[in-house]
């Protein structure tokens, strides 16, 4: 069954478009490094958080088990158990949106991205869709250290 369904939305176009650089809460950076490099940089800076990596999910591995070609892309989940078990037992249904995630991903012209929520898409879309209200500060943190992700990745 997931495979037809990954069968099925790697066959819409519009998947396949290439991202602008900020769109709708999305954050998107250019890379200087392959993407093999990219994610392994953006893991290395997740552990030295003391953040957990919890999976990858390698889109173009999935579309070559159906015989599909496309670019480079994976989504890497991570995150703080130890601050988010708390919200998910209060709000369960948060877990459809989180953990977080970042994309690497390559163009058609091969050229390599990082891409990851902002702190202010979670905390002002994410969160009230769950109705959790965030501390005050935590957009600022969470902005930081985004923006740490997204230089270590790519730089």
């Amino acid at each position: 069954m997931i495979k037809i369904l990954i069968t099925m939305l790697l066959a819409i176009p519009s998947l396949h478009a290439a991202a602008t650089p900020e769109a709708n809460g999305l954050i998107t950076v250019k890379s200087k490094h392959s993407v093999k490099q990219t994610i392994e940089k953006f893991e290395k800076a997740v552990k030295e958080k003391g953040l957990k990596l919890f999976t990858r999910l390698d889109h173009a591995a999935a579309a070559k088990e159906f015989g599909l070609k496309m670019p480079p892309a994976t989504v890497i989940v991570f995150g703080n158990p130890k601050m988010g078990t708390p919200v998910f037992i209060k709000h369960p249904t948060v877990a459809i949106d989180l953990p977080p995630k970042a994309m690497v991903w390559q163009d058609a012209k091969g050229d390599v991205y990082f891409s990851i929520n902002s702190a202010q898409y979670l905390f002002e879309t994410i969160y009230p869709r769950h109705g959790i209200k965030p501390k005050k500060d935590a957009v600022k943190r969470v902005t930081a250290l985004y923006e740490y992700f997204a230089k270590a990745a790519t730089e």
